[in-house]
C-alpha cells in the first residue's frame, strides 16, 4: 500500500508502507525439503514404485478384501498406486514425486478407514 505525501515545496512522492515479512508456511517448508532431496531421487523413486507397489497397495487391497470386497475401494486404491507410478516413470523432480507419494499414502489410509466404516455399518 502506498501513501501520497506532500511537502511544502509542492512535490508529491510515494512512500511504500508494506512490511516485508517472510512467512514460511508448512507447505513451503515441505517443498523446500523436497527440492533439497533431488540428490536422493533414486531412493524416492524406489520407495514410490517398490514400496508403494509391494507394501502399501497390497496391504490396502488385503484389508479391503477382508472387510467386504467393495469394488469402488479397489478402484481408488489402484488409482492411488497408478498416480505414484506415473509420476515416477515420468522422471519428474522430487518436488513432485514426494508430495504425490504422500498423497497416495493418504488416499490408501482413507480407503482403509472407509473399508472399516463400511464393515462396521
Amino acid at each position: 500500500m502506498k501513501t501520497v505525501t506532500h511537502n511544502n515545496a509542492g512535490d508529491f512522492y510515494y512512500i511504500d508502507q508494506r512490511e516485508h515479512v517472510s512467512v514460511k508456511t508448512i507447505w513451503k517448508k515441505f517443498i523446500t525439503y523436497a527440492d533439497n532431496q533431488q540428490s536422493n531421487r533414486l531412493w524416492w523413486m524406489t520407495l514410490g514404485i517398490l514400496g508403494h507397489g509391494t507394501i502399501f497397495t497390497i496391504a490396502t487391497l488385503g484389508i479391503v478384501t477382508v472387510l467386504g470386497n467393495v469394488f469402488l475401494l479397489y478402484v481408488i486404491t489402484c488409482c492411488a498406486m497408478v498416480m505414484s507410478v506415473v509420476v515416477n516413470l515420468a522422471a519428474l523432480p522430487t518436488r513432485y514425486i514426494i508430495p504425490i507419494f504422500f498423497l497416495s499414502l493418504l488416499i490408501d489410509l482413507g480407503v482403509i478407514i472407509a473399508a472399516i466404516l463400511l464393515y462396521l455399518l
